[in-house]
């Protein structure tokens, strides 16, 4: 098991570098920082943390967020256009990181770069933390010499795109908040308060209204040995979707129906735009070929649609055609604005401008939608919320009122 060590050495330059670096024994990381350059002072356990036994949780404990990986990138830009070499930025950047997973592919990059690598190649070897279009805009830069310009491009990209996510899950959170407090609130009523009302209802002995028999009848199965069976088959059902979703036609189907709905689907589809031409401009920029550049932006877009609509217009650019003309193909799926901001760019040599200009609509377009959203959605809720809470508690009430009628007064 990896354990995690902090350690002061001495680069090839005499300059003092900290940091940490994981590895199942003392010997084997201090046999790493050699091999990665370095003359080791001081190795030794992380203090504050249990070397007999490191919980990790598969998936997360080695999650990479893209916000992180922006964040060193541009780090590493601003340390390249400054003259140091990337080894040695690589190098920085893996002693200085907090996240433990982006430290040590950092620490592999760097010494597969030290042994001849270049950059790209060493990156193309981490896809889940570098994605295809950073290795093949890295590898553009490398071959244009203007790598710290777009390891800067990539670093923008990057940090919009976070944001945009960051947008779209802010739209998501509050009504899966109050959702899931609306659920927990009308279990509690449904499971401890019915059932006090239940037994009251017996001891009367008296005909119940209709809404009341309801509430009581769906009690009755939440509290039955039943409502096990179908819980496990609604989780059945959760699984087997994501698993269809997964295949390639489950995601077509799952990604067009993502597109229906009247107030989420033109959100998702503004974002997938958004993300098409904010990578696809930046791909451009970079001197990355059309084709090429269709192929990553059709991975990277984030819907099988759009992307069918890319893959059909790189089609018709191979066949001599414009990319405007090849794209007015798929009105439905990308709009005549996009179109239209293409061509011009076509026209005047500034394509990249214009998909930046797109982009730039886009994310606009996405922060009004998700502020209305939120604002309609707030009242909306609470509104749900109280009727849903009130209807239940008349319908255990109603049939008191019929009780009290028949009380004698005298």
């Amino acid at each position: 098991m990896a354990l995690t060590f902090e350690y002061k050495v001495r680069d090839r330059g005499g300059h003092l570098v900290q940091g940490q670096l994981e590895g199942d024994n003392l010997n084997l990381v201090v046999a790493k920082l050699r091999e990665m350059g370095y003359m080791p002072i001081s190795v030794t356990p992380k203090s504050g943390v249990d070397m007999r036994r490191e919980i990790k949780i598969p998936g997360w404990s080695n999650r990479v967020k893209l916000a992180e990986t922006a964040v060193a990138t541009r780090q590493l830009a601003t340390m390249v256009d400054s003259g140091l070499s990337v080894v040695r930025a690589l190098g920085i950047l893996a002693g200085q990181v907090d996240n433990k997973e982006l430290a040590r592919v950092l620490g592999e990059v760097r010494l597969d770069v030290e042994r001849g690598s270049s950059l790209s190649a060493a990156c193309g070897r981490h896809p889940k933390v570098f994605s295809t279009l950073f290795v093949t805009m890295v590898q553009a830069g490398e071959a244009g010499g203007t790598l710290e310009d777009v390891l800067t491009e990539l670093a923008s990209a990057m940090e919009k795109q976070a944001a945009l996510m960051r947008t779209v899950r802010g739209a998501m959170t509050y009504p899966a908040i109050v959702s899931s407090v609306m659920i927990l609130i009308f279990l509690a009523l449904l499971i401890f308060i019915v059932p006090v009302f239940k037994n009251l209802f017996k001891s009367l002995h008296a005909s119940l209204p209709a809404p009341t028999l309801l509430i009581l009848k769906i009690s009755g199965i939440i509290l039955s040995p039943f409502c096990v069976v179908v819980v496990i088959g609604i989780v059945a059902a959760v699984v087997a979707t994501k698993k269809w979703i997964k295949t390639e036609q489950g995601r077509e189907k799952w990604d067009a129906f993502k597109l229906r709905p009247p107030i989420f689907g033109p959100l998702l589809h503004k974002v997938a735009l958004a993300r098409f031409s904010s990578t696809f401009s930046s791909l451009v920029q970079s001197g990355v070929p059309i084709l090429e550049a269709l192929d990553i932006v059709t991975e990277t877009s984030g819907n099988v649609l759009v992307g069918h609509a890319l893959q059909e217009a790189k089609a018709g650019v191979r066949e001599g055609r414009s990319l405007a003309d090849s794209l007015r193909n798929n009105e439905k799926i990308i709009p005549p604005l996009v179109t239209q901001m293409i061509e011009v760019g076509e026209q005047t040599g500034a394509l990249d401008a214009m998909l930046a200009k797109v982009a730039q609509f886009y994310d606009g377009e996405v922060e009004a939608t998700v502020n209305n959203l939120t604002s309609l959605l707030e009242p909306v809720l609470t509104v749900v919320m109280g009727a849903g809470v009130g209807t239940m508690v008349i319908c255990m009430y109603l049939p008191m009122f019929s009780y009290i009628k028949h009380i004698p007064t005298s």
